[in-house]
């Protein structure tokens, strides 16, 4: 927990965070809030704010830091605290494109594992120039691609499904993503920001941290146009 809206039948919306905290480690210090409920720690020290941004901590599922005035109260139905990401790079194989194979609107990111070639991410949509840079590069599935027939949901919490191309697997995608990770998928699109001529092969040993890939016989990464 890291805010105390009401206790002992008085509101405290109006009330600065400052002090809505300290009610609330005083709740946890008498023990009137007890486990399962935990307290979320707090700090106004930068250095230990950066040192939570740090994306191994992804891996016990904290994802970044919530920002919060100290003089500020609770504003219902607004999103007044800033909310900032732990961000980390990850690489994956270009599975497919959503949209037409002539403009891509976006790329499915792949990765092998035992079972074999499974969706890990979906790009942000692309840009214009960034759709001319890749058409050139991008070529439609061979008949025996691992995706033909494959269904997947078009987004994490999503019961839509993806709308997309297979495409033949010639280019590693390396993205710019948040630590939030389901089952080694990426809950929340990553931001493209290179790409790379690929002919060997991308694997995830099993069990291993995110960005944990063997990779065989990729050329240098190709930086994307701006604009």
């Amino acid at each position: 927990m890291f805010d105390v809206l009401e206790t002992g039948g008085t509101e405290l919306l109006a009330r600065p965070y400052r002090e809505r905290r300290a009610i609330l480690e005083d709740l946890f210090a008498r023990e009137v809030l007890v486990p399962p409920f935990t307290l979320c720690p707090a700090t106004k020290d930068r250095a230990t704010a950066l040192e939570w941004l740090d994306p191994a901590w992804g891996a016990a599922g904290i994802e970044g830091v919530v920002i919060k005035g100290s003089e500020q109260p609770y504003l219902p139905g607004k999103r007044a605290p800033i909310k900032v990401r732990a961000r980390t790079t990850s690489e994956g194989l270009v599975g497919g494109v959503t949209g037409a194979l002539a403009s891509p609107a976006g790329l499915p990111l792949a990765q092998y594992d035992a079972v074999g070639q499974r969706l890990i991410a979906r790009t942000t949509p692309l840009s214009t120039a960034v759709r001319r840079a890749l058409v050139q590069r991008l070529h439609p599935a061979e008949p025996d691609h691992p995706w033909h027939g494959r269904r997947f949901s078009a987004g994490w919490g999503t019961r839509g499904e993806l709308e997309y191309h297979p495409v033949r697997p010639d280019l590693v995608a390396e993205s710019l993503a948040d630590t939030a990770v389901d089952e080694g998928v990426y809950r929340h699109p990553v931001h493209l920001v290179a790409f790379s001529a690929y002919s060997g092969t991308l694997y995830r040993e099993q069990g291993a941290g995110l960005g944990a890939f063997w990779t065989l016989h990729v050329t240098s990464p190709r930086s994307l146009p701006s604009g």
